[in-house]
């Protein structure tokens, strides 16, 4: 959706005003029509786009192949919902900080199926594969009282392509500069009560030196990548009453870094595996429910260094809801998930750990006139913490046409990694006064004012999250390491001002967002650490002469690189341009140029980011 302008030393204000005055709301829709899109994210029951209370931005697939981004986590820095952390190009290894919180703070789902490492905690998002996606949910602020563990800072659901009409093909080429290519072809279709789609993919890059060259590591060489990825979705209506589906994803990706001196190639290794099968039932005209089981896999690995860890999930739920009367509906869940993990680094017999949870809630949405209220409770249990009660309240005014007040209160949890607690830093219960690690807590408060007037649309939401029991890892004394020990001891505080809006202006339509935040170690007063004040983008898209055209600037203020805020990383702004011609009406040319001015930037110490990108590609749609 939308990138920044120039990141000057003054860049935002002049965001702040352009923002407001495009009128427009990313947050709320990525086009002028979509606030009818049917969502599932906010209350995991399906309701439309401009009944959701929370902040929620959605991207489809022709936001993605519009914008032709290098990566899942370049496509969300670039639509203003996260900030970005990477350890040089698309393949290495990837952070992203939603509303300022940790990255092990953002619950990622890949079709309802969670999908997270139990070592160092979070999505790996340099493994979400972009040609497998048919559409992105991402839901700002907690979310435990529906989701349980992780959904501290927020939600990001990701759909694979489904059939929905007569059979398609979709076959995309391209290829740029440091030797990139890519490759991607899909089918997806209805016949009768089935319906179906595959798709595959497949890309590689020479890339760049990611790392700085340094007296220590002169290991001067390209960093390049290869990916490959396939989903698979199949669906039976059985009757009118209840449908069955089938998903399944896969990703690879082996990326090479430097972490040794030349001419040793190392290589990190990354699998994301992903599937789930579920009933969808209408017993009554009130009552729907889904019965789901579902799976992942996070599995890493580095060469030669031998180092390997493997992260299996498993969900059984049941989710579902009851319209009791008019504008009175019911949610409810109930689910039970298994962690496991392989990690030679882990106490326990053979390097492995595992741990279960069992959680119960219950939702409340009610509706009358120009009110709109929410309550959602739930309660979980981990068998090796105990039990966590969440809950969230949410509110929303329409106190004009167009215009809506909302507000929410909540708190959320994540459940310590296996890793944490089982590992040679994990505390070490043995020893006197030493506690077992308890989840990491947040507290959230927001109030937004919504704005719709059908061509034009704009959002403002202030928060305020205070996360306690913080894990970090900290001085040696309560495990069996002399180096360090996991320990719950720092809070941080993430506050903030969100600003989107989307309009149209004659032949231009405009989109901006801008982030004004504060994140920060509640204990020192000092930011987190690359998290910056500013984040902001503006995109613009317009027809000329048979060609969509798309310009976009993505900034971000200046951030630290360390805790103690003592080796500052700079501002900076990125330009990106796409252009798109059909040469047919199934054959379409695309251009994509990314930090089209080749500014030098880095988002972490020490490591060099992508340079100026270049890419061309043809997409073939033909008809079947």
């Amino acid at each position: 959706m939308s990138h920044c302008i120039r990141a000057a030393r003054r860049p935002l204000p002049a965001l702040a005003a352009l923002a407001l005055a495009a009128s427009a709301c990313a947050a709320q829709a990525q086009s002028l029509n979509k606030l009818d899109t049917v969502v599932t994210t906010a209350t995991r029951t399906p309701q439309k786009l401009a009944d959701v209370l929370a902040d929620l931005t959605v991207i489809t697939r022709a936001d993605i192949e519009r914008q032709a981004v290098s990566s899942f986590a370049d496509l969300l820095r670039n639509n203003g919902c996260a900030e970005l952390t990477r350890n040089g190009g698309p393949g290495a290894n990837t952070t992203l900080f939603l509303r300022g919180a940790d990255s092990r703070h953002t619950l990622v789902l890949i079709d309802g199926v969670q999908v997270d490492s139990q070592s160092t905690g979070g999505a790996s998002w340099n493994a979400i594969p972009l040609a497998q996606i048919e559409r992105v949910e991402i839901l700002k602020g907690p979310a435990s009282a529906v989701y349980g563990s992780a959904a501290v800072g927020g939600v990001v659901q990701i759909f694979t392509r489904k059939g929905t009409s007569t059979p398609s093909l979709d076959l995309g080429i391209a290829a740029g500069n440091l030797g990139t290519q890519k490759a991607d072809a899909s089918i997806a279709g209805l016949s009768g009560l089935f319906d179906y789609a595959a798709s595959l993919s497949a890309e590689r890059s020479d890339g760049f030196d990611a790392k700085l060259p340094t007296a220590s590591s002169p290991n001067a060489d390209r960093d390049g990548y290869r990916k490959q990825s396939g989903s698979l979705r199949l669906g039976a209506k059985l009757n009118d009453q209840h449908r069955v589906d089938l998903t399944a994803l896969r990703s690879h990706v082996n990326a090479q870094y430097d972490g040794s001196k030349a001419p040793i190639d190392d290589r990190a290794i990354q699998d994301t595996d992903a599937a789930r099968v579920s009933l969808s039932s209408q017993w009554a005209p009130a009552l729907s429910t889904q019965l789901s089981a579902g799976e992942s896999r996070d599995r890493y690995e580095t060469r030669p260094s031998p180092y390997l860890t493997i992260t299996h999930i498993r969900n059984v739920a049941l989710t579902g809801g009851w319209q009791a009367a008019p504008g009175h509906q019911l949610n409810f869940v109930a689910e039970h998930t298994e962690d496991k993990l392989e990690n030679s680094g882990l106490t326990a017999p053979g390097g492995k750990d595992k741990r279960s949870q069992n959680g119960v809630g219950l939702g409340y949405l009610f509706s009358h006139g120009p009110l709109n209220l929410q309550a959602q409770a739930r309660h979980d249990r981990d068998s090796q913490f105990g039990g966590v009660d969440t809950g969230t309240l949410l509110a929303g005014y329409q106190f004009a046409p167009g215009w809506r007040v909302v507000g929410s209160a909540g708190n959320s949890f994540r459940a310590p990694t296996l890793y944490q607690r089982g590992s040679i830093y994990g505390p070490d219960l043995s020893k006197p006064g030493v506690a077992a690690l308890d989840a990491e807590r947040g507290h959230n408060l927001e109030f937004g004012l919504k704005f719709d007037s059908g061509s034009s649309s704009a959002s403002a939401t202030a928060y305020r999250n205070r996360v306690s029991n913080l894990i970090i890892f900290g001085a040696a004394g309560s495990c069996n390491s002399s180096f360090g020990c996991y320990q719950n001891v720092s809070r941080a505080i993430l506050q903030g001002l969100s600003l989107a809006g989307e309009t149209q202006a004659g032949v231009v339509r405009l989109q901006a967002t801008l982030d004004l935040q504060a994140p920060k170690d509640a204990a020192t007063g000092l930011r987190l650490a690359r998290r910056a004040k500013q984040l902001a983008t503006v995109r613009a898209e317009t027809e000329l002469a048979g060609w969509q055209l798309g310009a976009g600037v993505q900034t971000q203020g200046k951030r630290f690189d360390d805790a103690a805020n003592k080796k500052p990383l700079g501002a900076y702004a990125l330009l990106n341009l796409d252009a798109a011609y059909k040469l047919t009406p199934e054959l379409k040319l695309q251009l994509n140029l990314a930090n089209v001015t080749d500014h030098a930037y880095q988002t972490a110490g020490g490591y060099a980011s992508e340079p100026r990108t270049v890419m061309l590609g043809l997409r073939y749609t033909p008809k079947l």
